[in-house]
C-alpha cells in the first residue's frame, strides 16, 4: 500500500491513494490554513469510521442479515500537549433493516473492533475506544 502527499500553499496538501484517489487537506486560518480542506487527524476519524463501517455491514451480509444502512459517527478527544495524540473515542454506530438481530450486530461490532479493523485496532492502543449502537428495524436506505 502506497500513498503521497504533496504540498500545494500554505498549509494546503493534496493526498493521492495507492489507488489513484485524491483528496484535499488543509489546516485552519490560525494555522496558516485557508479552510479548504479535511484536517489530517480528521482523515483519521474517517478512515477509522470506514474501517469498521465496511467490517460491520460485510460481516453482516455474510451473515445473511438484512442489513440496510449503517452510519457510524465518531467523537474523539484529544491530548492537551503535543504530541496531541487521541485519547478517547466515541463510535455510534446507526443501522436499520427489518428483523436485522441486535445480537449479530453486536457480534459484528466486536470482531471489527477486536480482530478485522486495523484502524481500530492501532488507535486502540493510545485511545480508550468505546461504541454504542442503535438498530431501525425499518428499511432506512
Amino acid at each position: 500500500m502506497k500513498a503521497r502527499v504533496s504540498w500545494v500553499e500554505g498549509m494546503m496538501f493534496t493526498g493521492e491513494s495507492g489507488s489513484g484517489h485524491a483528496i484535499v487537506l488543509d489546516g485552519a486560518p490560525e494555522n496558516g490554513g485557508r479552510n479548504v480542506g479535511i484536517r489530517p487527524m480528521e482523515l483519521l476519524l474517517l478512515g477509522l469510521a470506514g474501517c469498521t463501517a465496511f467490517d460491520v455491514v460485510l460481516i453482516l451480509k455474510r451473515g445473511r442479515e438484512p442489513v440496510a444502512d449503517c452510519v457510524v459517527e465518531v467523537e474523539a478527544e484529544r491530548a492537551q500537549t503535543d504530541p496531541k495524540v487521541f485519547t478517547t473515542i466515541h463510535l455510534q454506530y446507526r443501522l436499520s433493516g427489518q428483523g436485522l438481530s441486535p445480537e449479530k450486530v453486536e457480534r459484528a461490532i466486536q470482531l471489527s473492533k477486536e480482530k478485522y479493523c486495523s484502524a481500530s485496532i492501532m488507535l486502540g492502543q493510545v485511545a480508550e475506544i468505546t461504541h454504542s449502537w442503535t438498530v431501525d428495524p425499518r428499511v432506512v436506505p
